[in-house]
């Protein structure tokens, strides 16, 4: 094989490795999905099919599945059988395309990472509400960037980068950190949460934080929709 790097060139800082190091190892291949379908190193959690990935607060989650989505059905909030802390996750929603009330009331869910840090599901198209509980907002703490909600009744996606907090002991090293793309336009940029989000109250992190947790999606009442939810679990980083 030809050599197809170098080595007489200076160490980078930090690290082991030589500028265009021809040791360094490559990385390694993952198969693009086609269409926002799942990448060949994904969890699939949703395909369209049926709930066997999920469970409700009774035991089997009862949401309905339909036509390729699954639907919210006033049976409570779901979550993934399997956990997770650092990960991409992918999903799109829908909310109904009949708008019934306003603010808060109008197209509400929310997709909570290890169950405890939601990016609010909202139809927040030509719908004023507070602004921390917006579409693709980190609930009750950050609003997003920019509104680039669909109208209702349209598919949106989320995409989102999340890095589970870092303790040592009792201390909090690095917070939980979020990156969020709503119908693919920047919404949260590496933004630190406060710690696991709430209603009307101040969050903070405590030291028995768990290391992973589920995918939690909620049943706030509305009939919102959901559909093509994978997620890739990534390799733990130092990220402080």
């Amino acid at each position: 094989m030809a050599n197809v790097g170098y080595d007489d060139t200076p160490q980078l800082p930090n690290q082991e490795w030589l500028v265009h190091d021809g040791s360094r190892p490559e990385p390694r291949v993952v198969t693009p999905g086609t269409d926002a379908g799942a990448p060949s190193d994904a969890v699939v959690l949703f395909d369209g099919t049926d709930l066997s990935k999920w469970k409700g607060r009774d035991g089997a989650a009862a949401w309905k599945v339909e036509d390729g989505y699954m639907e919210a059905t006033r049976s409570g909030d779901i979550e993934t059988v399997e956990q997770f802390g650092d990960c991409q996750l992918h999903l799109e929603f829908r909310s109904p395309e009949v708008v019934k009330g306003d603010s808060q009331g109008r197209g509400n869910s929310g997709v909570f990472l290890m169950g405890l840090y939601e990016i609010q599901v909202l139809d927040s198209y030509d719908n004023p509400t507070y602004a921390d509980g917006g579409a693709g907002s980190i609930y009750g703490q950050h609003p997003t960037l920019v509104n680039a909600s669909r109208k209702p009744g349209e598919w949106q996606t989320y995409d989102i980068i999340f890095i589970a907090p870092r303790f040592d002991g009792d201390t909090l090293v690095s917070p939980a950190c979020l990156t969020v793309l709503h119908n693919g336009v920047l919404a949260q940029h590496a933004q630190a949460s406060d710690g696991p989000t709430g209603h009307r109250s101040v969050s903070s992190y405590s030291s028995d934080h768990p290391a992973a947790g589920p995918l939690k999606l909620q049943d706030h009442g509305d009939l919102v929709r959901f559909r093509n939810i994978w997620m890739r679990p990534l390799p733990a980083s130092d990220h402080t």
